[in-house]
């Protein structure tokens, strides 16, 4: 494991953190660090820091603009992108760890951003969560149960709170070093200041 780390904050239901997801892991490779990603519950995380408005979802005409926004952003990835049919990643989000902690991590996040943002798929779906097991080669059985158990929503729920105390207030967040980027628009910044050798 490599000392130099970039921390990446997330939940499976932002597009924006799909779309900086396809280029994390080539930057981390560039740069020589490790990419640690940790998943939030976003609207729990959102109000902890304050921030009570409506959804993006639940505004039309800022709705409308994000949809061409992250297509724009696709386009420029060469990455598909396709809504998906809901945002309901709590399932999913809790079933990140039970792959972390099977050594499965990478293979479980970069599958299920193809499923949820790459084909829209419906992450509310109960047969989601097994086919995902399945391709990420875990007994489907054991994370659909670790999903649903309390230890896993205690899990979440306090990952969301240590990030909400490390100052983190919405995804895509990166932190590296003393240093946070917000935003997949500041991937940009953040390479600038990882090119300059920024003290991590």
């Amino acid at each position: 494991m490599s000392d130099q780390a970039l921390d990446f904050y997330f939940d499976f239901m932002s597009p924006f953190a799909y779309l900086a997801f396809q280029k994390l892991p080539g930057i981390c490779e560039r740069y020589g660090l490790e990419l640690r990603p940790h998943v939030v519950n976003l609207p729990k995380l959102k109000l902890l820091a304050g921030n009570t408005g409506p959804a993006n979802v639940n505004i039309p005409t800022k709705i409308r603009y994000l949809r061409t926004d992250l297509d724009r952003w696709a386009g420029r990835y060469g990455a598909p992108l396709k809504f998906p049919k809901s945002l309901d990643t709590g399932a999913l989000n809790r079933g990140f760890f039970h792959a972390h902690d099977m050594g499965k991590g990478p293979d479980f996040i970069r599958l299920a951003w193809d499923e949820v943002w790459g084909k829209g798929g419906d992450p509310a779906d109960p047969a989601f969560l097994d086919d995902l097991a399945s391709a990420c080669g875990l007994n489907p059985e054991d994370l659909v149960a670790w999903a649903a158990s309390e230890e896993a929503f205690a899990r979440l729920e306090n990952a969301t709170q240590a990030t909400h105390e490390a100052g983190v207030f919405g995804v895509p967040t990166m932190i590296a070093g003393d240093q946070m980027w917000w935003g997949n628009d500041r991937l940009a910044f953040m390479e600038d200041a990882l090119s300059q050798g920024i003290h991590i």
